[in-house]
């Protein structure tokens, strides 16, 4: 259990919440001045613009879900990634894993959960128009963002085959040519602090440029009972050039580079079920375990204790130029990018420090098991597309596109002997068939043990063998697109879209067994089933989207869309492969997705509706098979699943100096049929029809404000708070028989965020002070397996800091 809360931390915590309670009946107090009722005049929610259809529309035109995150409210939220900013738009849920490859974003209840090298994700992820081969590299910090756009629903059409559940479309801050600049940094509780440096400005009259810099640093939270240290922080930094060239009103260039590096101490699995492995250390959960069907999580678990460093190192490089050039009725434009991601995993993967050390077999005595991980993506894309600017009834946007990427991975696991079903006299016999003939060979078969005894072979948990799994793979993919509107009188309009997709994928997987002896390790295979496997795949695919728009007159707009979505072919290429069962090809997940909405938009307000159902075949889901002593996964084409619901966003000028936003996602996704494995036996499956999709809470809401007080003491005060709920949710699918682990299930939560500002001279200088999770409230953001890990985040407890911000 944590340790009670200081009298201080009390204190703040009252103040703030009374600060937010008071700020209404402070507003009835405020008087409007001339200045800020110009500055409201111009904010006009209907001006909102987004780039959801690649082309610059306001929010209210565009015909699908979309929510969207500007720089203020993602500055307000003080958020300081992906999985911070999630929590804001109901329709989207995070799965942290150990590491940034292995997390991913679920959108309306699907996403793709997977550690194959060989697969994509089902939310693409769009940085300044270039396509993510991986999820993971959008969850580094958020450092230099314009607007966030959460896309909803299959998006294949203009975003291609890793866009069948929703985009994510992250546009960053363009230069000014005014000289311009700030400094901001922030301090939080165990020793976190936070900076950012920006100066962008006129080089000459047609060329602006930035210069963004970040370095964010953080002891940790968890408590490492092993070596008394601070684990799950980080040490990151970061910078983002961008030029841009505008040297006539029909042409524009910007070129775009990024660096980004990050040495993370994160993410260490907490056990917060009951293990077994060491009940005597200082880490055990205060749980009682599994009681008649339900879990007693201990959600105060802030300890490890681990002998070895969970640890990510990211590194991160990407290039990419734009050029926009109009001629006539018509905008050409080219996107070419290059992007390089290195990412290195440590992982702790027995979760004690009393393990490997016993000259007893296991699983009688702890075993150890320790990962070390490195890969590396490099990835081409090229997109050329026309957009028509014409006066009459027909517009569209139409192009081509070419990605490519390439993935090597080096993956080496330490691990205890293991013998407890006769895997040394395989393995030994297997070592004497590869080094002895004759005579020799027929008397170490004849007397296996003998044979053993006589190397000095033993196995038990202090033998230490290992295997390494060098893997590859390359994705090509080529498309032609199209996507437009034709105008069938002054309010009404047709809604189409096609592309067509050529998909490649490749994989080859050598392990290699790095025992003299080939012996088999907890999670380790023997050199008896060492691989030297290679596959391919290729398939092609016509996606399609038809729809009515209907302007209804005074900001409202109804509409209704048909769309396809695709996901393209994989294998479950991962350390464990087996070719037996993963050299099949994983086929694509294709789905048919039915979407009604309502939009209204107007000066002070913005209202979006939306209720839809999407059916999914072939839907690629991660299983574990826990079959060699340790839990690994195996990607399948797992069933057929739909997803349906409605949801609800808005943003409300309420007065001059209060602004409210929020939604609501009411979501249920379900199985509709379950494949039973090939490698199952015939008859051991059952019916999951019915059952919950990982992920996908039934209910999920958020609600902000932010207030502005004008004082008469020559500063202002920002107020902003939050409450975010999330309904619990499964973070695995049943098994075959159709029952949940209890494990699995995420009990709901709900957070409460608030900070207060101090704004001098027009907003100049700024000081806030920040509360997170004011309630105290505890929650798990993943049940990680084995029946007692679990992914706590830093957000899970209250804590403050303080932020200075100086505007020039």
């Amino acid at each position: 259990m944590r340790a009670k809360k200081s009298v201080l931390s009390l204190a703040v915590t009252l103040a703030m919440t009374t600060g937010l309670a008071l700020s209404t009946q402070a507003h009835a107090q405020q008087e409007q001045t001339e200045q800020q009722a110009e500055q409201n005049d111009n904010d006009k929610f209907e001006k909102i613009v987004v780039t959801s259809q690649k082309r610059t529309q306001s929010l209210n035109e565009v015909p699908l879900a979309v929510s969207v995150l500007n720089s203020d409210q993602i500055d307000s939220a003080f958020a300081n990634n992906m999985e911070g900013l999630q929590s804001l738009v109901p329709s989207v849920s995070f799965r942290k894993g150990t590491t940034t490859r292995n997390s991913a974003l679920t959108v309306r209840g699907i996403g793709t959960i997977s550690f194959s090298i060989a697969a994509e994700p089902s939310v693409a992820t769009v940085v300044d128009g270039v396509v993510l081969g991986r999820s993971g590299q959008a969850f580094a910090d958020l450092y230099d963002v314009s607007r966030i756009e959460v896309l909803r629903g299959p998006q294949g059409t203009l975003f291609g085959k890793n866009a069948s559940a929703g985009v994510v479309n992250i546009t960053t801050k363009d230069p000014s040519y005014d000289t311009t600049g700030s400094v901001e940094t922030s301090f939080y509780q165990d020793n976190e602090y936070r900076f950012k440096g920006v100066v962008s400005g006129g080089l000459t009259d047609d060329l602006a440029a930035s210069l963004t810099v970040f370095k964010g640093k953080f002891d940790g939270y968890i408590d490492n009972v092993y070596n008394n240290e601070k684990v799950n922080g980080y040490d990151r930094e970061g910078a983002r050039a961008v030029f841009k060239y505008e040297p006539s009103d029909d042409l524009n260039v910007k070129f775009i580079a990024e660096f980004y590096n990050a040495d993370d101490d994160c993410c260490a699995d907490l056990e917060a079920l009951p293990s077994g492995r060491n009940p005597d250390s200082q880490a055990a959960p205060n749980s009682n375990g599994i009681v008649d069907g339900v879990a007693d999580i201990d959600l105060d678990q802030r300890k490890v204790d681990h002998d070895y460093e969970s640890r990510t190192i990211d590194e991160h490089s990407a290039f990419s130029v734009q050029v926009d050039k109009t001629i006539g009725d018509y905008t050409y434009t080219s996107i070419t990018a290059q992007r390089s991601w290195d990412n290195t995993e440590y992982r702790e993967g027995d979760f004690t420090s009393i393990a490997g050390d016993s000259n007893e077999p296991v699983f009688g005595a702890p075993f150890q098991l320790h990962d070390l991980g490195a890969q590396q993506w490099d990835q081409f894309s090229q997109e050329f597309r026309v957009t028509s600017n014409l006066a009459g009834p027909f517009n569209y946007v139409a192009g081509l596109f070419y990605w490519n990427m390439d993935s090597q991975r080096n993956f080496t696991r330490d691990a205890s002997c293991q013998n407890n079903a006769g895997q040394l006299d395989a393995a030994m016999a297997y070592y004497a068939q590869n080094n002895l003939t004759g005579a020799e060979l027929d008397a170490a078969l004849a007397d296996l043990d003998t044979y053993t005894q006589s190397l000095g072979v033993s196995c038990n948990a202090n033998d230490i063998v290992s295997a390494t799994a060098y893997m590859s793979t390359e994705f090509n993919n080529w498309a032609a697109f199209a996507d437009g509107t034709y105008d069938l009188s002054e309010d009404l309009r047709v809604l189409f879209g096609i592309r067509y997709t050529d998909d490649e994928v490749s994989y080859t997987h050598r392990r290699v067994s790095n025992d003299e002896f080939g012996r088999t390790g907890v999670g380790v295979r023997s050199a008896a089933l060492n691989t030297d496997e290679s596959g391919s795949a290729e398939e092609t695919n016509v996606s399609g989207r038809l729809g009515m728009q209907y302007d209804l007159g005074d900001g409202q707009m109804v509409y209704g869309t048909y769309s396809q979505g695709y996901k393209g072919p994989g294998f479950n290429v991962y350390y464990n492969f087996n070719p037996d069962n993963d050299s099949r090809e994983i086929a694509p997940e294709e789905s048919d997705a039915y979407e009604l909405g309502y939009k209204y938009a107007s000066r002070d307000f913005v209202f979006n509706f939306a209720v839809f159902r999407t059916e999914i075949e072939g839907f690629q889901a991660n299983n574990f098979d826990c079959s060699d002593g340790t839990c690994i996964t195996r990607l399948t084409n797992a069933g057929d699943v739909s997803t349906q619901g409605a949801e609800v966003d808005f943003m409300w000028a309420a007065t001059d100096s209060l602004t409210l936003t929020g939604g609501v996602a009411y979501i249920k996704a379900e199985i509709d049929e379950f494949n039973c494995p090939a490698e199952v036996a015939e008859g051991s499956c059952t019916d999951r029809s019915g059952l919950d999709v990982p992920f996908s809470p039934d209910l999920k809401y958020s609600l902000s404000a932010d207030y502005f007080i004008e004082t008469e003491h020559d500063f202002n005060i920002h107020i902003n708070g939050s409450y975010i709920y999330t309904d619990e949710q499964y973070s695995d699918l049943p098994n075959n028989v159709g029952e949940f682990n209890p494990a699995a299930l995420l009990p709901d939560y709900g957070i409460l965020n608030a900070s207060v500002g101090l704004s001098f001279k027009d907003d100049a200088f700024r000081v806030s002070l920040i509360a997170k999770n004011l309630t105290d409230e505890s929650y798990a953001t993943t049940y990680s397996g084995d029946n007692f890990r679990y992914q706590i985040p830093r957000d899970a407890e209250r804590y403050f800091g303080v932020s200075f911000k100086a505007r020039f």
